[in-house]
């Protein structure tokens, strides 16, 4: 059963997608739109309400589980967001950058990863030049269409629905790594 899913997964990706894929040791998720519906909450006192999906959050700790280091680039500045990262053991956290593909620059000369070993999840017009960048890039269901139309994969799942997750296991999926870890589940 894990075959058929993973196969799933991969089937409407070209062989040169997949050959890209396979050199991922890196993913980057955008937060807003991606890791949430992408709505901003605000309470009376003007703090913020982020809702993540748990969906998501095992699909990155399946990435860790696999290897594969993870990422957060957004654009706001959030506690709610650092405390996810940390809960799901996030390798890099950079907030508050509107210029997404200088943060990824940096994030790559910080830590030794190169644009062909990234992939990269976003939604909107920030994320554009940082999906255009990477081995492999990304956008949600409902995302922007001049997005999606840049992106090399688009979720089926809409974001804060499972569209992280989807992502994570499309790349595990085209590297090989995901049906064991399906089977440990079974």
């Amino acid at each position: 059963m894990p075959a058929q899913y993973t196969e799933a997964l991969i089937q409407n990706l070209t062989a040169t997608q997949i050959d890209d894929i396979k050199q991922v040791a890196l993913a980057v998720f955008d937060v807003d739109g991606v890791l949430t519906d992408g709505k901003l909450n605000f309470l009376a006192d003007g703090s913020e309400v982020k809702n993540f999906n748990t969906l998501d959050g095992l699909g990155i700790k399946l990435l860790a589980q696999a290897g594969i280091k993870t990422a957060i680039i957004t654009g706001r500045l959030s506690p709610q967001v650092e405390r996810r990262a940390e809960a799901l053991g996030i390798d890099y956290l950079y907030q508050g950058r509107e210029d997404k593909l200088i943060a990824l620059q940096e994030l790559w000369l910080d830590t030794g990863f190169s644009a062909a070993q990234t992939a990269y999840i976003g939604d909107d017009l920030p994320d554009l030049a940082a999906i255009r960048a990477v081995a492999f890039g990304a956008t949600v269901n409902g995302g922007h269409q001049f997005v999606a139309s840049h992106a090399d994969f688009c979720t089926l799942r809409s974001a804060g629905n499972g569209a992280g997750r989807e992502f994570c296991e499309t790349i595990l999926a085209a590297q090989g790594k995901l049906e064991p870890l399906l089977s440990e589940y079974l």
